[in-house]
């Protein structure tokens, strides 16, 4: 059994990674990896039979979530990533005590 079962490693093009979110749009992939790889992470998406991406990380390690809140994310202009950017709900530099 995992530590953390909510960190998944999968094989996607044939190379192990850190998934990082499943069954998500192209637009929302797109955000995603423009994120992720501004933050340094090497980016490898799949794309399902149903027009779902599967976007992962080739570092196995990585955890998403850790990063968020470990305030390591980045976006492609060098701001921080909060969780309200992450999840495009809001696209500002308010942190989510600030969030109303």
């Amino acid at each position: 059994m995992a530590i953390n079962p909510y960190h998944i490693v999968e094989e996607l093009n044939g190379t192990r990674c850190s998934i990082v979110e499943k069954k998500v749009s192209a637009e929302r992939a797109a955000f995603l990896k423009a994120i992720l790889e501004a933050s340094g992470q090497e980016v490898m998406t799949t794309t399902a039979e149903d027009g779902s991406v599967t976007i992962g990380v080739t570092n196995v390690v990585f955890n998403a979530m850790y990063a968020l809140y470990a305030r390591s994310l980045r976006t492609p202009n060098g701001k921080l990533v909060i969780p309200s950017y992450w999840y495009q709900k809001q696209q500002t530099d308010q942190f989510y005590w600030d969030y109303k």
